[in-house]
């Protein structure tokens, strides 16, 4: 396959149809001739243009999911295929229904393994959330089943799948995305040889789902961020310190996770076999893996469909030494970021320069900023983030002391409340005894709100236990910011006088 540099989703048009035609055929090559023609898409697309999704790789079709509202209540426990669409007319559509019934969904061979899949059903879940629908739903084929059927019921083979005692990709890719399944229907799809004709009703509950109709909103607000409190320990090789990575990764993946923020300077264990050497010839030589760390990251963060802040890493440019991190989307494309201001102890130990870029991010869950560290301490730095639209601003850090640590949280803090914004910071513990000038770190890894009605308090969301391994999980709420701004009890953007001072960046 070659080499990734766009994902993402786009409205079906008949213009696709030529190419998802043979993928049809492929997807259903047990199925008797294929039952898409470009008259049913045609009709999809004028009755229901926000159902029919295509998401593409490097501007190339790779899948599709197609769907329809429905009243649910109109269709019995045992209804078929042909009930739902309405004989393939889709006049069992109806805008005031109340679940999104999913029609069909594939990827195509050449692009699986790269959870695409699990994109097309999370965003029927988050468009049946917008449209305050009950829940999605859809007759789940079991193609395997046909290999059973003179053994056991259908019922028989889900408790086995279920059980792990046979393996079904498909039924559990299916429940591994929160779907559960109802019951099993027969007769559901026409010449469906391979399930024996059987199908398994599979529903997921939208649980934010009111009885009163609320205004559809298309834009995501609710965003999960998923910080990353790593230990420091022992790596012989770069495999293993990417393998760690990968797991947390993954975790933080499964909750669903728009963000994964790492620490600074997370893969500094790699330096344990340069101890022999200067400091600096240490970290330089740390340097020479910063590429290869940044293309997998960019790799998993396609795969796992999640956003990820690599915290930050030793990087040599023109033969200067910076501390940089990178900002690798689940869309393919990666943006990089600098420390602006090293400490005291970077410069004289390590050589480090102070990198001369700042600014702010745009991503599928609204504008970020990312400050490394001592950078956060700076209070100019946030504002003018904030001057242009920071909602979230991340902050990888690396402290080896109580004190360290309580300058990074308070000013941290300080940022969330000055520029009415969510601040989340991430950092390393345990000791490192084998590697020069990175013996101890401490750190609790928090999320901080402003402080009024909205939020907390004391203007935490969420914080980690102190210098423990773990991941820490929480929500943020984008547009109880807009409110702050225009409601909030103080409006600490609004109210500065920028008749006596300004800021601007040079």
């Amino acid at each position: 396959m070659e080499e990734i540099e766009n994902i993402e989703l786009v409205f079906l048009t008949l213009e696709n149809y030529k190419d998802l035609q043979p993928a049809i055929k492929l997807a259903y090559p047990d199925l008797p001739n294929p039952f898409w023609s470009e008259k049913h898409i045609k009709t999809l697309i004028t009755k229901f243009p926000e159902g029919q999704i295509v998401i593409q790789v490097n501007g190339k079709v790779a899948g599709c999911a197609l769907s329809i509202i429905v009243d649910y209540d109109d269709f019995d426990n045992h209804h078929t295929y042909n009930d739902i669409t309405g004989n393939y007319t889709f006049n069992t559509h109806n805008i005031e229904g109340n679940v999104l019934y999913g029609i069909d969904v594939f990827i195509k061979q050449e692009f699986r393994g790269l959870r695409l899949g699990r994109r097309l059903y999370d965003h029927r879940k988050e468009l049946c959330e917008s449209l305050n629908l009950k829940g999605v739903a859809f007759g789940g084929r079991i193609p395997n089943y046909g290999q059973f059927k003179d053994t056991m019921t259908p019922k028989e083979y889900i408790e086995k799948v279920k059980r792990k005692e046979i393996h079904d990709p498909v039924f559990n890719f299916q429940i591994s995305n929160d779907f559960h399944p109802v019951r099993i229907i027969k007769n559901y799809l026409d010449g469906d040889k391979a399930s024996d004709d059987y199908a398994v009703l599979l529903e997921w509950d939208n649980i934010y789902y009111e009885k009163k109709e609320k205004k559809p909103s298309r834009k995501k607000t609710n965003v999960r961020l998923g910080l990353i409190q790593w230990q420091m320990r022992s790596y012989s090789h770069l495999d293993q310190l990417l393998q760690q990575a990968e797991y947390f990764i993954d975790s933080v993946s499964s909750y669903r996770c728009d963000f994964a923020l790492f620490p600074e300077f997370f893969n500094a264990p790699l330096m344990a076999k340069d101890n022999h050497l200067q400091e600096h010839a240490a970290i330089k030589n740390l340097a020479q893996h910063t590429e290869t760390i940044v293309q997998k990251f960019s790799e998993m963060a396609i795969s796992y469909n999640i956003n990820i802040i690599t915290g930050s890493m030793p990087e040599v440019v023109d033969d200067r030494l910076y501390n940089v991190g990178y900002l690798c989307r689940r869309d393919g494309s990666v943006d990089r970021y600098e420390k602006l201001h090293v400490t005291p102890d970077e410069a004289k130990v390590w050589g480090m320069q102070g990198g001369n870029k700042l600014h702010t991010f745009d991503t599928d869950c609204g504008k970020i900023g990312v400050l490394i560290c001592y950078d956060v301490e700076f209070p100019e730095l946030g504002r003018l983030l904030a001057n242009d639209g920071m909602d979230i601003l991340f902050v990888p850090f690396l402290t080896d002391t109580q004190n360290g640590f309580s300058r990074v949280r308070h000013c941290a803090q300080a940022r969330a409340i000055e520029n009415e914004c969510y601040v989340a910071i991430a950092g390393s513990v345990g000791n490192l005894p084998n590697v020069h000038n990175m013996d101890i770190q401490y750190a609790q890894s928090m999320v901080f709100t402003p402080c009024d009605f909205a939020f907390p308090t004391n203007g935490i969301k969420a914080e980690a236990i102190p210098n423990s391994e773990m991941i820490l999980i929480a929500d943020v709420d984008i547009s109880l910011l807009r409110e702050l701004n225009q409601f909030g009890s103080v409006k600490n953007l609004q109210d500065r006088r920028l008749d006596l001072y300004s800021l601007n960046k040079k």
